[in-house]
């Protein structure tokens, strides 16, 4: 028999995998992803109303995106992996509303999944155990270009920066973000269910919490300073799923890129405050958000949660003004 206390230990997570999204139109959906710099990896028979296709970064992981071909535009979730087979048995058999452990066998790196509603604004969520990684692509951008400063010269003499046009290769999945509408409720529910620990959380002027960013507690080993976050609004929608890429020229590369296929900008470039990132927000044809960011921050069970004051001056130190529509 298992015991209350038992029932409801936290599951641990060790990683955010990938995001499932459904389009209408998939063929312009597709060619954003591949202007955003994913890589497509496999093809479900398009022209089918089940079709998928599944996307790719420069990492390991075996798809960051999944595109579904449906009757509206809708957000499917994200992933996030267990750190073992008994954590995604006990998610199956504790967390309400949970689907029995699936093979995800039509998946890129197969694998074992379970998918829950959320408990305050149903979206689904999904935890995966047992995918198989895949190789680390090769031709990806240097991370160790040196830079020339005031006092400090670190490139060689008759040595020059040069760039290729094109998109900015995504190497892997950072974050995503919801709108909720009850945010104590989704706060406690993922605080106490999963090792999800706030970096910062964000009050209003009555002290009431209405926006979180969440990083994964595993103990001394440094983690991306957020991997989840929400904040509290009247209608619950996902805001952003958001991309790591390389350096900052990759990541202006990008934008130029995109700007000149004629996407539309949403915000950025800029730099944030909360996580430390260079931000670049992106509408697809959908209109969902995008984001590609790169120098994000890192923590550990060292880290004590911030707690600060919301105001527009707390979510960028320099880039465009906020847009007005941004938070909602």
């Amino acid at each position: 028999m298992t015991s209350n206390t038992d029932a409801h230990r936290k599951i641990t997570l060790l990683s955010i995998a990938h995001v499932y999204y459904t389009h209408k139109d998939t063929a312009s959906a597709a060619r954003f992803l591949d202007d955003f710099g994913f890589t497509e990896i496999k093809d479900h028979s398009a022209d089918t109303e089940s079709s998928k296709t599944y996307y790719r970064g420069t990492g390991s992981e075996p798809f960051l995106y999944c595109l579904s071909k449906g009757p509206e535009d809708k957000f499917g979730g994200a992933a996030f992996v267990v750190a073992s087979r008994e954590d995604l048995d006990h998610a199956a058999a504790t967390i309400p509303n949970a689907t029995a452990v699936h093979n995800m066998t039509d998946e890129p790196g197969g694998g074992f999944r379970v998918t829950f509603s959320d408990p305050v604004d149903g979206f689904p969520f999904h935890l995966v155990y047992g995918q198989t990684p895949v190789s680390k692509e090769d031709n990806v951008p240097s991370c160790d270009r040196p830079f020339n400063f005031p006092a400090e010269k670190h490139r060689e003499g008759n040595k020059f920066q040069r760039f290729q046009k094109g998109p900015a290769p995504v190497h892997k999945l950072g974050h995503f973000g919801m709108c909720v509408t009850d945010f104590a409720k989704a706060y406690s529910f993922y605080t106490s269910r999963f090792n999800f620990v706030a970096s910062d959380l964000v009050h209003d002027p009555a002290g009431r919490d209405i926006t979180t960013f969440l990083h994964l507690d595993l103990g001394s080993t440094l983690v991306d300073h957020h991997c989840f976050f929400f904040f509290e609004g009247p209608v619950s929608h996902v805001h952003h799923s958001s991309f790591e890429t390389y350096d900052f020229d990759t990541q202006v590369l990008g934008h130029d890129w995109l700007r000149s296929k004629g996407y539309e900008n949403c915000w950025g470039v800029g730099r944030h405050v909360m996580g430390s990132q260079i931000f670049d927000y992106w509408f697809d044809p959908s209109r969902f958000i995008l984001e590609h960011y790169v120098d994000g921050d890192l923590v550990n069970n060292e880290y004590k949660t911030n707690r600060s004051l919301a105001s527009p001056d707390g979510l960028h130190v320099w880039g465009p003004d906020l847009p007005a529509t941004f938070l909602q």
